[in-house]
């Protein structure tokens, strides 16, 4: 009886969880050979589609980079600019922005590898 029930629901375009999985899985290692194609490093791969399964995304990528490889093909420059890096720094607070302005002033004053500054001294 319950077998016949999952059976109705492939007939019903409804999605079990395995298959679920192994869409994902797929999407993810066409994602990773995608990222190949197109010259991009793993690395850039994992931070344009954070969501996808990184180990799929490499099998992907490598299976692309052999495919390359083996048949002698160049990749694509990529049209969609390589992100900037992530902010490792939290928000900042006033108190943080005070202190980065005290310390670009401070920066303005100093000599520049030891050359005088412009300012005329009296002597």
């Amino acid at each position: 009886m319950c077998s016949l029930i999952l059976a109705g629901c492939d007939q019903l375009g409804i999605e079990t969880p395995q298959k679920s999985a192994e869409r994902a899985h797929a999407d993810a290692k066409a994602t990773g050979g995608a990222c190949r194609h197109a010259l991009r490093a793993i690395e850039d791969c994992y931070t344009l589609n954070p969501k996808a399964d990184k180990a799929a995304v490499y099998e992907g990528w490598r299976e692309m980079d052999e495919y390359m490889r083996e048949n002698k093909l160049d990749g694509i420059v990529p049209v969609v600019p390589r992100p900037a890096p992530a902010a490792s720094k939290p928000a900042s607070t006033p108190s943080d922005e005070e202190a980065d302005a005290s310390v670009d002033e401070s920066q303005d004053e100093a000599p520049v590898s030891g050359k005088k500054s412009g300012k005329k001294s009296a002597h």
